[in-house]
């Protein structure tokens, strides 16, 4: 006897997408499984996005387009603001999103491929312990082919997010501050449910990670973002290294070294919870032991770097 279909509710903040959103539709819409309902919030689109989601509803049956509301002015910085986690929480709370299996966030800049949503359903009936899943995303690399950003298996894009319902209710919902798609994350972790990204899963990303807010300000926001989330030196140190090999070269690593420690200086607000400073602390000291562990075994053929991104927030323009 076959499982019924879990059902599926999606949201995704937009703001500006008018170049990409109906690629992201028309995926949507070939899905083998498409989810039984689909809420864009316009987040005070400047160009033609609002418009062309409404056309774009019109013709889909499960999309359905609201607006988020509240001005804010040029120059603004969308990505302390949280203005993306608002804005995907408003949409959550119009669609009433506790009576839905699977729960989800969805850029509007993303292609995904059409077995997207059935695989990843599929794999959470079978894992009951799955609480958070995702999979893999590439960009342009400018020579008319895509690369994939890279990321540990057990962190998941904040682009292409999906929650067991009550892995979500667990957590408590999605905080709306800077940082929050890896304090979800992180707490998912600690109420004892798996995060996972698949790496059979590849969905197109079509605005550069880190493009929207300008590069070097949204390396200075990941440092920051790594500060509220009780990363230390070293671990900084290390991914420092890493962001310096990105664009632009080391201004990268610079950027985000400098975020970092103007924060520490500001003494901006980190997570309060002391049970998730300890299990996060404890989580990196792992991943490190990790790998100097695989550095002093040359035969292991597994590939781990403590360095590997933890924070996936893209600027919200």
């Amino acid at each position: 006897m076959s499982r019924p279909a879990a059902r599926i509710l999606l949201a995704s903040p937009v703001f500006n997408e008018a170049k990409h959103l109906e690629k992201t539709a028309r995926a949507l819409a070939a899905q083998a499984l498409p989810p039984a309902r689909w809420v864009v919030v316009d987040d005070g689109s400047r160009d033609d996005t609002l418009a062309l989601a409404r056309r774009l509803a019109s013709e889909i049956d499960f999309m359905e387009v609201i607006e988020a509301g509240g001005e804010v002015g040029p120059g603004a910085d969308n990505l302390a603001l949280a203005r993306e986690a608002r804005a995907f929480n408003l949409g959550l709370a119009h669609a009433d999103w506790r009576s839905y299996d699977l729960i989800g966030k969805l850029d509007g800049d993303v292609e995904l491929p059409p077995e997207w949503l059935a695989a990843l359903a599929e794999r959470f009936a079978e894992n009951p312990t799955l609480g958070l899943a995702g999979g893999r995303l590439v960009e342009a690399d400018g020579e008319g082919g895509w690369a994939r950003i890279e990321i540990p298996s057990h962190h998941v894009h904040g682009a292409v997010k999906l929650f067991r319902r009550e892995c979500l209710e667990a957590i408590g919902g999605i905080p709306e501050r800077l940082a929050w798609d890896t304090i979800d994350e992180t707490y998912a972790r600690m109420r004892g449910y798996e995060t996972r990204s698949f790496d059979d899963l590849v969905a197109r990303h079509h605005r550069p990670w880190g493009s929207a807010d300008g590069r070097l300000r949204g390396r200075a926001r990941h440092g920051e973002c790594a500060w509220i989330l009780h990363y230390g030196p070293a671990w900084v140190t290390l991914r420092a290294v890493k962001v310096g090999r990105s664009s632009p070269p080391v201004l990268s690593g610079i950027a985000f070294l400098w975020g970092y420690w103007r924060s520490a200086l500001r003494r901006v607000p980190r997570v309060e919870d002391r049970e998730f400073r300890d299990f996060t602390r404890r989580e990196l000291r792992e991943r490190m032991r990790t790998v100097i562990n695989f550095r002093k075994g040359p035969n292991s053929r597994r590939k781990i770097d403590a360095a590997e991104p933890l924070i996936s927030q893209r600027p919200h323009a």
